[in-house]
């Protein structure tokens, strides 16, 4: 080196020469680690990441199957309902088909009842004894309007205080 050149500034304080390349050789090395560290760092946070939401999704499918156990079992309950609705429905048809049945029955049976007491002098007596009797008319009474004798109009008397009593 010539005496009347300058150095430069970080040449003046370094006791031995330091040539750029050994600068070089330091600084790659030094930055690939850097690099290796960062990237491991980044790999090890997306595997945590990736991890977390592993776990979330399987969360999600476990209540996913929950779900859907429960919506099965609603179906099944809703369609058990039905079919008992269904049977209840045609239970209620048969009653009423029974009921009017029956009703067109006893009406048949009333007007067989009373063609007979039509037909029948004595039922009119009896008929008209029993009227008498839930008027609150006496034993004598009964016997002379009805011409009935003295056994049937007690009779008479006797089952209507059964029937109040």
């Amino acid at each position: 080196m010539k005496s009347g050149t300058k150095l430069p500034v970080f040449k003046r304080f370094l006791p031995v020469p330091f040539p750029i390349e050994w600068l070089t050789l330091a600084i790659v090395p030094a930055v690939a680690i850097l690099l290796v560290f960062v990237v491991v760092w980044q790999h090890k946070i997306t595997q945590r990441q990736l991890l977390l939401q592993t776990e979330r999704m399987e969360e999600l499918q476990q209540a996913l199957n929950i779900s859907r156990a429960e919506v099965e079992e609603l179906r099944n309950g809703v369609i058990g309902v039905g079919q008992r609705i269904l049977s209840a429905e045609r239970l209620l048809q048969q009653l009423q088909l029974s009921q009017q049945s029956q009703a067109a029955e006893l009406e048949q049976l009333s007007e067989h009842q009373q063609k007979i007491q039509l037909a029948d002098p004595e039922s009119k007596l009896y008929s008209r004894a029993m009227k008498m009797v839930q008027l609150g008319a006496g034993l004598d009474e009964i016997m002379q309007e009805c011409e009935l004798p003295r056994a049937e109009a007690e009779l008479l008397l006797n089952l209507h205080r059964q029937q109040q009593g």
